[in-house]
């Protein structure tokens, strides 16, 4: 019985680590649609097809309200940027 509060109290910790650190990994997929350019003018950096890639991440940025950190690849970090493919079967979003 003398251990039951420590076990309250971890759990207590643990939740609240648990809670913290899920808002943490949220806050980059949660954009206003004003902050879209910016995210997309640094993604679209490093490509030499910046007009088309410009295009389909802001289109992509304004639906999914999320652009994956980097100029290329994490795509796994917005799942709707990610999953939203092409008549054709390839990724809309660059």
């Amino acid at each position: 019985m003398a251990g039951r509060p420590y076990t309250s109290i971890f759990l207590l910790v643990s939740l609240l680590l648990l809670l913290t650190f899920s808002d943490v990994a949220e806050g980059y997929n949660k954009l206003r649609p004003s902050e879209c350019k910016p995210r997309c003018t640094y993604r679209c950096s490093a490509t030499s097809h910046k007009k088309p890639c410009m295009f389909f991440c802001q289109k992509c940025c304004a639906t999914c309200l999320c652009v994956p950190p980097g100029v290329y690849g994490n795509k796994q970090v917005c799942p709707c940027y990610n999953n939203w493919k092409t008549q054709e079967g390839r990724p809309k979003c660059p």
